[in-house]
């Protein structure tokens, strides 16, 4: 068992022991990770969380991708203030093919799987999808930070995005994960699929959390829809322009995440 060597630089890692219980079984674990289909580029943030998802890689660990296809036809906010645009399915479809050639960058194919959630959403009938939002409530829906925010200043929340947790939720009943993995926005989202497998009969999910990579302004985290980040296929005069452009205070942290070190100067 190495649990140090795969929680390196982990922010969360839920329930304390739990990982080190599933590690005794001797079996691969699923390990998944949520793909948003919006815009197809792999950039230096969630590279990093890659770089991470392959070290469970290299102890014998299956990666699931699960690209959110149907969920992003719901409109998650993910700490917006309002829903995401709905794209067209071709495009979608494109997106997700180019994310994961760049993904392959990082991970090994042979131990990784892509799955896209409308295969198992898509097929869910009304009474399944009243099933599912039981294991739920709107109370707890709201403790999430970003509906939260919005309920105090009076912006509106659709139906449709609180029922993104549960779906995502449902991603893992689906995939039967044994691990997931996201940033330190998502924890919410991650600890709902915690609470949704047991009503699936399934033994709730490990929740890891990573810190989000500022972005070239050095104040919030890099994000394809904010366009403050730098594409692992984009040139290296591009790359090296735009790393050259960001703040000295955020170095520390692009050193240590992005490096694997310690900054120079900075004790460890």
């Amino acid at each position: 068992m190495h649990v140090e060597r795969l929680t390196r630089y982990a922010v969360d890692v839920l329930p304390e022991g739990a990982l080190a219980e599933k590690l005794k079984r001797g079996r691969p674990l699923r390990v998944k990770l949520g793909i948003d289909p919006t815009s197809p580029d792999v950039h230096l943030g969630f590279a990093f969380v890659l770089d991470r998802l392959a070290a469970f890689q290299r102890e014998g660990h299956t990666i699931v991708l699960i690209v959110g296809d149907y969920t992003a036809r719901i409109g998650d906010p993910s700490g917006l203030s309002a829903e995401r645009p709905v794209l067209p399915d071709e495009l979608l479809d494109a997106n997700a093919k180019v994310f994961a050639e760049q993904a392959y960058r990082i991970l090994d194919p042979a131990l990784t799987e892509v799955r896209y959630n409308g295969e198992w959403l898509g097929k869910l009938s009304y009474a399944d999808v009243v099933r599912l939002t039981r294991t739920l409530t709107v109370a707890r829906l709201l403790e999430r930070d970003d509906f939260a925010k919005r309920v105090a200043a009076g912006v509106p929340i659709s139906l449709s995005e609180l029922l993104y947790p549960p779906m995502q939720a449902y991603d893992s009943v689906a995939i039967e994960a044994d691990v997931e993995i996201g940033g330190t926005d998502q924890l919410f989202n991650l600890l709902a699929g915690r609470d949704v497998m047991p009503h699936y009969g399934l033994e709730p999910q490990v929740v890891i959390t990573y810190p989000l990579l500022v972005g070239l302004d050095g104040v919030e985290k890099m994000s394809k829809s904010k366009g403050n980040y730098i594409g692992i296929t984009e040139p290296p005069e591009e790359q090296f322009g735009k790393t050259m452009s960001i703040p000295d205070e955020a170095l520390p942290q692009w050193w240590e995440l992005l490096v694997g070190e310690p900054a120079p100067g900075v004790e460890a």
